[in-house]
């Protein structure tokens, strides 16, 4: 039996990773990144994405129905393959290993971090991966980091009912 020799927390070097710089408690954050039928609204390469059990938490093994941008199939089904609380969320794809969405979040004080990595294969050979780097990876790239900026509003926003008009 051959091992691998590379970690697997190790990121590829042809995935997709972002940070994001947050001022807000990473409890936050990792709550709204566990809600997953809300990342269409935060992650715009995501068209829809839902739970396939729905009445069910979000957990280790929970199953995600994912339609986007990224290249392959119509509607890509992911596991849940990593879960820890409050820290980290990673899905690989159901029917490729190599289609991975790791989302990382790290307490820093009172601020926090987010960091999303995004890995999907690229078919064709040397020619595939050079069109793929000068057309969508690049669209994608951009994306990710508009989507980490979305985030950083959507987690540092007061979702307090009366905020809007305690000015008054």
């Amino acid at each position: 039996m051959a091992l691998s020799s590379v970690s697997v927390d190790r990121p590829s070097a042809r995935a997709l990773h972002r940070c994001q710089d947050l001022a807000s408690p990473a409890r936050t954050a990792f709550d709204l990144a566990c809600e997953v039928e809300k990342w269409p609204v935060w992650l715009s390469f995501i068209r829809s994405a839902r739970r396939v059990a729905a009445d069910e938490p979000l957990a280790l093994g929970s199953e995600v129905a994912i339609r986007s941008n990224v290249p392959g199939d119509d509607e890509e089904l992911f596991e849940v393959d990593r879960f820890i609380p409050g820290h980290q969320l990673s899905l690989v794809g159901a029917f490729s290993v190599r289609r991975r969405i790791d989302i990382r979040v790290e307490q820093k004080s009172e601020r926090s971090r987010v960091v999303v990595r995004v890995d999907y294969p690229t078919y064709g050979g040397f020619v595939g991966k050079v069109i793929d780097r000068l057309t969508r990876r690049r669209r994608l790239d951009a994306a990710l980091n508009d989507a980490l900026i979305h985030f950083k509003g959507l987690c540092e926003f007061e979702r307090e009912p009366d905020a809007l008009l305690s000015d008054f």
